[in-house]
């Protein structure tokens, strides 16, 4: 038995993304320990993974912080990995190769670098889909992939029926209307004209509800919806994924709990402007769908609403 080593540090949307490689990547494992290197964030939701033995946090703290990388650093070397599979792809991960396995090639660190095709420049590779290069990257790996293309993010649900209780929640249209402040290109600003189009059209038959996370609150108040809490404190990744995976529908901006729906099989809808494409981050699923526009300010509720399906 071997020890492998995941590495994914997030974020929320691409956490989503990558359950299905995780997946994959263990059951071509089944006889080795699979360990997964993840930040403070996400650490207690990869603890509910049934495809992780354990987790290792990863402060994320200064490359300069010499004592602090020497002892992350001879923590996993005492785990004496086998093999590491790197679906951060990022410069920080390409550094700590450079730390674990300096000389090394994609059998024993399995990235987008050791494994990016002969014919192609980074830039072109980049081009890819987000599970297209996962599932590049695995197959140049040696690992059959049945998952990398279809994750499936629905063990990290939790029970939320004392939530659902206190809400009155049955049939319900969750909205996440908030994007990061300096990506406002991302934000489409009607979503309060579509709620009204929304009780109107369906004669007010479905609740309409936004989950906000810690840093939304505030601004949630602007949404003519009910917010759902817990104890008057934002939903965890888990209570948020039960509420997405119950709901009749998502509304959202491209943004984490979009990528979790799409993952979780709820049905829904993305709202994309020209910062990306739906293509590009693997998105679009059997039931959730794109609307890309090069301004979401000139994107109609009409457009919107006619995209919505309502059983």
């Amino acid at each position: 038995m071997s020890n492998i080593l995941i590495i994914k540090h997030g974020s929320l949307g691409d956490i989503a993304q990558a359950c299905g490689a995780i997946q994959d990547i263990s059951e071509n494992h089944n006889n080795d320990q699979i360990y997964l290197l993840t930040t403070k964030p996400y650490f207690d939701l990869f603890k509910k993974n049934p495809h992780i033995a354990d987790v290792i946090l990863d402060k994320r703290l200064s490359r300069f912080n010499l004592i602090y990388l020497y002892f992350l650093m001879r923590k996993i070397k005492q785990l004496k990995i086998s093999k590491v599979y790197d679906l951060q792809n990022s410069s920080r991960t390409s550094f700590y190769k450079k730390i674990l396995f300096p000389n090394s090639n994609f059998n024993t660190w399995s990235s987008s670098e050791t494994t990016i095709p002969k014919d192609k420049t980074k830039e072109e590779f980049d081009k890819k889909s987000v599970l297209e290069r996962f599932n590049h990257q695995l197959q140049t790996s040696e690992i059959n992939i049945k998952h990398t293309m279809f994750p499936d993010f629905s063990w990290s649900c939790t029970d939320i029926s004392k939530i659902k209780s206190e809400y009155k929640l049955e049939k319900y249209i969750v909205l996440f209307p908030f994007c990061s402040p300096h990506l406002s290109q991302k934000k489409w600003p009607y979503y309060n004209e579509l709620i009204e189009k929304i009780k109107s059209q369906y004669n007010d038959q479905f609740q309409i509800v936004v989950a906000p996370g810690p840093k939304e609150i505030n601004e949630s108040k602007d949404i003519n919806a009910l917010c759902i809490l817990d104890n008057g404190k934002a939903l965890d990744i888990s209570q948020l994924s039960s509420l997405i995976k119950d709901s009749s529908f998502i509304i959202a901006n491209d943004t984490g709990p979009a990528h979790m729906a799409a993952h979780l099989g709820a049905k829904g809808l993305t709202l994309f402007g020209s910062h990306t494409t739906a293509y590009k981050v693997s998105i679009e699923r059997e039931n959730f769908k794109a609307i890309q526009v090069n301004d979401l300010a000139k994107l109609s509720t009409d457009k919107v609403l006619e995209k919505i399906i309502l059983n």
